[in-house]
């Protein structure tokens, strides 16, 4: 993918919040089309990355840049209860100026592709935490589809469910240009769903190390027992405990 573009640069970007360091000395960069994960353990700093890249927070020092148009996906669903699932996803359409009527026609296009058809009219009390995911992240899309930061959307999800919805996202990005850095603590999930993954480390957070994701476009459920999934899975438990 080298000749492709940055999307998103991180250069040498510290952060401390009072006396305690969070990030030291992070460069990161996702390059147009790519799905990149940044995998360390819970509390280790990764969504400070994620609110220096939008500004919510700035860094110390170093650089951030985002050469296109951004939008954020939180773990926790976001929904409004009172709102159908239809209004919820068509928020960020509203804020843009659209009004509800051209919004609901907006999500109607895409509600199939994301698995919700039947399900648009329904309130979030109605939902699965599974679709629930699904609605925020047709939400995340339609805030923009160019640069995508989704910050541990399995998070919360048991097991089954969660396997589900990470083959349901590898079947939907197949088709998007969509740029996604993905945050996420579990190492079977960004090896599933990633071309390249930076390991962290505990807080102060280091780049511990960048893995190639050398694996087939294609992925199904049994890749995780193939050799070679197994070689990349021990290649960042070494960097993990080292």
């Amino acid at each position: 993918m080298s000749s492709y573009q940055n999307k998103l640069i991180l250069k040498n970007v510290s952060k401390s919040f009072e006396s305690m360091e969070i990030l030291k000395d992070i460069t990161i960069e996702v390059k147009e089309g790519e799905l990149v994960s940044i995998l360390g353990p819970s509390g280790s700093g990764k969504s400070t990355i994620f609110n220096i890249l939008t500004n919510i927070i700035k860094a110390d020092s170093g650089e951030s840049s985002v050469n296109g148009s951004l939008s954020y996906m939180y773990q926790k669903d976001m929904m409004v209860p009172w709102k159908k699932v239809i209004d919820n996803i068509g928020i960020p359409l509203v804020f843009k100026g659209n009004s509800k009527k051209n919004s609901r026609n907006e999500v109607l296009k895409h509600i199939e592709e994301f698995g919700l058809k039947g399900f648009e009219y329904k309130y979030p009390s109605q939902l699965s935490g599974g679709m629930k995911q699904r609605a925020n992240f047709l939400k995340t899309y339609l805030t923009s589809n160019d640069i995508m930061l989704l910050d541990e959307p399995f998070g919360a999800l048991d097991s089954i469910t969660r396997r589900k919805m990470q083959r349901w996202l590898m079947d939907l990005t197949k088709d998007m240009n969509s740029t996604i850095l993905f945050i996420t603590h579990d190492i079977e999930e960004a090896i599933l769903l990633s071309n390249r993954i930076y390991v962290i480390s505990e807080k102060p957070a280091v780049i511990k190390g960048e893995v190639i994701v050398d694996l087939p476009k294609e992925r199904n459920d049994e890749i995780v027992t193939s050799e070679k999934f197994i070689e990349i899975k021990k290649e960042i438990l070494s960097l993990m405990v080292n």
